[in-house]
Order: structure tokens, then sequence, then C-alpha cells
């Protein structure tokens, strides 16, 4: 009996062993890879130099330092309200906002600063002619534009970005946004300028910068508007960008 009882016992003992070694074994855990880390999308091309902002004298106009050098840079593309009573003899409707909007958006930052092929490299008051960029991409130009701060304005050719600096004007007004707001300046006329300016000399604006020249559809009305106002001796809305009398040249 001890002799059987032992063989039943070496069976049970072998399917035993054979059982576990069929069974599967557990696969030993690995810690996944760590993700490789994404590189951040540089906001400025490692290519354009950066440059501190110093001063931002108004909506359009700021100087930085170059190198070691102050840098008087007037924007490409926009026309903002004097804030100042040094061009024009008075302070313009929606210039001292249009000035401290630009300075809390540049004052103390770092720039870049791009030219246009289209236009001359500096102005006849000497100051450079750019387009601005933030570190963050902000394109300056543009954006003071849309926010209602600045008219777009072509000096005498179409520059670059000009199609898409008249769309965000185009936005600005439709939206009332800044100087378009019907509340900014004076309740009785209208912040968006007069698009058929020669109507009727008694529908021009001439106390305060209200037109550009993309607010006319032809030389002829903007020149009736700046003759209308006084000529080159009250150019308040400085369509003579280069004094010969003959405004708004891109003009058809």
């Amino acid at each position: 009996m001890q002799a059987v009882l032992g063989f039943i016992a070496g069976c049970l003992v072998t399917f035993a062993a054979l059982f576990a070694a069929r069974e599967p074994q557990p696969t030993p855990s690995v810690p996944p890879a760590p993700a490789p880390a994404l590189a951040e999308t540089p906001k400025v091309s490692p290519a354009s130099p950066l440059y501190q902002v110093v001063k931002v004298i108004d909506g359009d106009t700021i100087t930085i330092d170059q190198d070691g050098t102050p840098t008087t840079i007037r924007l490409i593309g926009i026309d903002a309200p004097e804030s100042s009573t040094t061009r024009t003899g008075s302070v313009e409707c929606f210039g001292v906002e249009a000035r401290e909007f630009a300075r809390a958006l540049m004052t103390g930052k770092r720039v870049s600063i791009a030219t246009d092929p289209t236009q001359d490299t500096f102005d006849r008051y000497g100051r450079l002619l750019a387009y601005i960029y933030m570190e963050d991409g902000t394109f300056v130009n543009e954006h003071l534009i849309a926010e209602g701060y600045a008219h777009e304005y072509t000096y005498r050719d179409p520059y670059e970005h000009q199609a898409s600096f008249r769309a965000a004007e185009s936005d600005a007004r439709t939206r009332g946004r800044g100087l378009w707001a019907a509340s900014t300046c004076a309740p009785s006329v209208s912040a968006a300028p007069v698009r058929n300016a020669a109507a009727a000399a008694s529908t021009y604006e001439c106390a305060r910068n209200t037109y550009n020249c993309s607010s006319f559809k032809t030389q002829t009305e903007a020149q009736s508007a700046f003759d209308a106002c006084g000529g080159s001796g009250n150019d308040i809305h400085k369509l003579d960008g280069n004094g010969d009398g003959e405004v708004c040249e891109s003009l058809p």
C-alpha cells in the first residue's frame, strides 16, 4: 500500500511541475522611456537682433538702443493721432490714448525691426522706417491699427503689408475700436473718415486728423479735401507726405 501511495505522490509532483512550466511567466516591468522634450518655437528668428525700446514718442514713433546708438523709428504703414503740439500746434483727438497704449506695449521691451525695400530707408526727418515685432511675435504696426490706435497710412508707394493693414483698419472701424468708437471724439463728428470726401466742402473735418489716403477712392477726392482744409498751410491730415502740394499720389 505504501508503494502505491508513493507512486501516486510522485505522479502529482510531476504533473504540478509540468503545469507550472506551461503557465506564462509575468513580463518584468520596464518603466516607459521619457518622451523627448519639444523645443519651444522661437518667437523671434535667431537671425533677428533684438533691441531695447528706450522711448515711445507717440503711437507711431519710438526710439531703440541699437548697439549703443539711440535710433528713432517711424513705423511703416501707420499714422497715429498726434500726442503733442510739436508738429500740428495741438494735441489731436485720441493722440494721448494712442501714445499711452504704445508705451504700455513697448516701453522697456525688446523688439526686432525690419525695413521694406519698397520704401525709403529714412524719412525726411531722418527717422528709420521699419516694421516692429515683439519677442512674442506681435506685429506692432498691424496691432496698433487693429486695436484702433492708428490709421493705415500709405506715404507714396504701396508697401509690403498694405492689404493686411487696410483690412485691419476696416475691421477696427466695423467693430468701433479705439478712435473709431462713436463716442471717442466730438459727438457731432463721426470718428470714421468720410469716404466720399469730395461731396461738399462742408463735410470736411479740418480741425483734427480724421482722414488718411485710404479714406478716398481717388487722388482727386483726396486733393479736394486737402485744398478745402487749407492745403500745405493746414495739412492736418498729413496727406502731403513729401510737401510738394500733391497728395496721395498712389491713388488712381
